[in-house]
């Protein structure tokens, strides 16, 4: 028998309590629907704090269509031409070996787990790989160019610690042109709030393990490993607000390794690494499938979203060698695998290929809502990648005994990241044509 989770109510939603910047276009409807209960004091109050507001502290959460940008003198630096990527396909290709300025701007904005030379890893070799579609050239990482992009504008990662580890990339890679200002963590340091002001550019990491409702399981009054999820609703901490976002680069993945209830309502409608009778098995895969379809729904059905972009970022494959994360698993490689020498079957190419067609299916419905679906394909290329995790190097975690083949050393090859990112704002900015 299953029991049936209660999934309790949130506390008031994530981004009112971690967004500084918060108000925009909803307080002034608030601030002006006030003021026709007292027409003659309060709307002259409320006008004069907006005006003042408007004058010296330009709102970093008013949207700025591209075309506004241009009209208001600031242009976008164009990338180089002959770059050809617009038919090109950037995730098929292989690493070649290329010496790289992989320097940040300095060390300072790398977390300490995932500073792996802090904590004495020595081959730098690495570093010098570049990846290589078969039919062009993957443009080089440009921040003036990426921020000129997204000036006025804000962007949000949605998802678990590997997408938290993109953000990360994206910060020291963004701070060679300007050092933002990091204006909110929470306690867990998992939902952080960064701001361009040169740019009045946000960057906003959102923490979410599923993408939809979860909850840790209860058995015998305690907390157990598995969790609850109701694979019908989303997790409402990401989609406040969403409305106020551009740019969303969301992913699900790894946290579906794991015993998980499916639920619809207070039906049971599957379940990931469960023995339950009367219970239908359900892959990782499959739940990932069901989260996400769920997650793109929300969002290609937000009324007040037109225009928001969202990039859907495959899966990011583990490479523990000689055991599992909790077995004794390592990953000590020092260069990328050969192309010969993966094996493209399995959950991850499972995973890939479903995140793959969700995106592409939502994207033709999107089009019809003003909206656009792109997939970030990462999973092929990161697969030859074995070398570029923190393994021993991750710094001063609790459990000394666990290696680091999740995450990605910073420099590292998780850069490419954002030059795949930064080449699909040229596309959708219209910049490449």
């Amino acid at each position: 028998m299953v029991a049936t989770p209660t999934f309790r109510m949130k506390a008031p939603n994530v981004l009112d309590r971690l967004d500084p910047f918060h108000g925009g276009k909803k307080e002034r409807e608030r601030c002006l629907s006030t003021g026709r209960l007292a027409p003659f004091l309060l709307p002259c109050l409320c006008l004069t704090t907006i005006l003042s507001l408007f004058l010296y502290f330009p709102n970093p959460f008013e949207a700025v269509s591209k075309r506004e940008i241009q009209q208001k003198g600031a242009p976008i630096v164009k990338p180089p031409e002959g770059n050809a990527i617009l038919n090109c396909n950037l995730y098929e290709g292989r690493w070649i070996q290329y010496r790289r300025d992989f320097n940040y701007k300095n060390s300072s904005c790398i977390p300490e787990a995932r500073n792996c030379f802090l904590h004495g890893r020595t081959d730098r070799d690495f570093l010098n790989w570049r990846w290589k579609p078969y039919a062009c050239n993957l443009p080089k990482f440009d921040p003036k160019i990426f921020l000129d992009m997204v000036r006025g504008n804000k962007m949000a990662f949605i998802g678990d610690s590997v997408s938290m580890n993109q953000v990360e990339s994206l910060v020291c890679l963004l701070s060679k042109e300007e050092v933002p200002k990091f204006v909110y963590k929470d306690s867990a340091e998992q939902n952080r709030i960064w701001h361009f002001p040169e740019h009045n550019f946000i960057l906003m990491n959102l923490w979410s393990r599923f993408l939809v409702a979860a909850e840790q399981r209860m058995i015998n009054g305690s907390l157990s490993p598995a969790y609850n999820l109701q694979i019908d609703k989303v997790d409402e901490d990401w989609t406040a607000n969403l409305q106020t976002i551009d740019y969303v680069v969301i992913s699900n993945g790894l946290w579906f390794f794991r015993q998980i209830y499916l639920y619809k309502g207070d039906t049971v409608v599957g379940c990931v690494d469960c023995e339950e009778p009367n219970v239908t098995k359900v892959s990782p895969s499959g739940a990932i499938q069901m989260a996400l379809q769920t997650a793109l729904a929300y969002i290609n059905g937000c009324i007040e979203c037109r225009g928001i972009v969202t990039v859907v970022r495959t899966f990011s494959p583990t490479h523990f060698e000689h055991g599992s994360w909790d077995t004794g698993g390592i990953c000590n490689r020092t260069k990328p695998s050969d192309e010969r020498q993966i094996i493209w079957v399995g959950e991850p190419w499972n995973i890939r290929k479903i995140q793959v067609e969700e995106t592409e299916r939502m994207g033709m419905e999107g089009k019809e809502q003003g909206k656009s679906f792109v997939a970030m394909d990462v999973t092929k290329a990161m697969l030859m990648r074995p070398d570029g995790h923190p393994g021993d190097y991750r710094g001063n975690l609790p459990n000394k005994d666990f290696r680091d083949c999740l995450h990605w050393c910073l420099p590292g090859p998780i850069d490419t990241w954002n030059e795949f990112l930064m080449a699909i704002l040229e596309i959708e900015t219209g910049l490449v044509s």
